[in-house]
């Protein structure tokens, strides 16, 4: 249960709320089948990456890895940065962050605002030139930094672990059938999924990725493309979708123009390819993440153009995101 009273911001992170969507999916699924969203924008740092920064922080304390004198240093596409940021501001450690020169505004300013200072890499080397630029950051100066290291850490899928997918299990009875997630880190879906495949082994997990390498899907990867995080296990995975930029942002409108419910980018194209995993069901508990709230994104490109929607239009469109694409396994 959430805490009544708090002693430090902390301990507000994770018991988000889980959403039904039900206008977006109206008409389009057999009356067995249910999709749900995990709304980690309520996390005070505003995303899902609060509860990983959290624990690989404080794992790094308990093994003395982090100490006074030490700098949290990570690369980050923005909101494992903010976490961290957050997290060092609560517990009074230094955070400097690596991220590509073009994400988005808002981010920057809320990482200046916890008091973390950022380091931009080349906005066209994208996460992975961020990761590059951190480590030789480190490689000059290792004495001085503690990295947490998200894409390598085992803290990370751990958080989800006890957290995530405990949260999922209760907030559904035990009745979720298939766990849809984007691959960023990877410790979302690793994570969660190991967790609900403990409890029922028959739970489907199906990771969601961009469709192309050159993607404007902020915080995801295209697996194909990049430099695979350690902790992401493809093996694990019972599929993987992959979404267009064009399908992730128009998802984004219908949701926030019929569920009221502004999101990310990254949330969009997990909403798409949930979507397609339930139609495909003639009965079952689809659970996806939002990994975000789209307040972060208002001056990118995701909004140029938005104003042309038109309600009318966007139940017209869900048949179009279904049909384009399939699990593959």
């Amino acid at each position: 249960m959430p805490t009544a009273r708090a002693h430090s911001v902390l301990e507000l992170i994770g018991n988000t709320p889980l959403l039904e969507i039900t206008r977006v999916t109206q008409g389009l699924l057999r009356p067995g089948v249910r999709v749900f969203a995990k709304l980690e924008g309520v996390n005070p740092g505003g995303s899902v990456k609060d509860r990983p920064a959290r624990k690989m922080v404080e794992l790094g304390l308990q093994r003395g890895e982090l100490r006074p004198g030490k700098v949290i240093i990570d690369s980050t596409s923005g909101n494992t940065g903010i976490a961290l940021a957050m997290v060092g501001a609560a517990l009074g450690y230094p955070v400097e962050l690596v991220m590509a020169a073009n994400v988005s505004r808002e981010r920057k300013k809320i990482i200046e605002a916890f008091g973390a200072r950022p380091i931009y890499s080349d906005p066209l080397e994208g996460s992975d030139g961020a990761i590059v630029l951190c480590r030789k950051l480190i490689a000059a100066n290792p004495e001085r930094y503690f990295k947490p290291d998200q894409y390598n850490n085992e803290a990370n899928p751990l958080a989800h672990f006890e957290t995530t997918g405990p949260e999922l299990w209760r907030q559904t009875r035990g009745r979720v059938t298939h766990f849809v997630a984007g691959i960023g880190t990877g410790g979302t879906i690793m994570g969660t999924g190991r967790y609900l495949k403990a409890q029922n082994p028959a739970v489907k997990v199906i990771a969601v990725e961009p469709d192309d390498p050159m993607h404007g899907l902020e915080g995801l990867k295209h697996m194909a493309s990049s430099i695979v995080p350690g902790i992401y296990h493809e093996r694990e995975l019972d599929g993987k979708i992959q979404v267009s930029t064009e399908d992730a942002y128009e998802m984004v409108y219908a949701l926030g123009q019929l569920e009221g419910v502004l999101v990310g980018q990254s949330s969009g194209a997990a909403m798409v390819a949930a979507l397609r995993v339930a139609r495909g069901l003639r009965e079952g508990c689809v659970v996806t993440v939002f990994a975000d709230f789209g307040d972060k994104y208002l001056s990118t490109n995701l909004w140029i153009g938005w104003e042309q929607w038109r309600r009318e239009r966007l139940l017209k469109l869900v048949s179009k995101w279904n049909a384009s694409a399939s699990v593959t396994t």
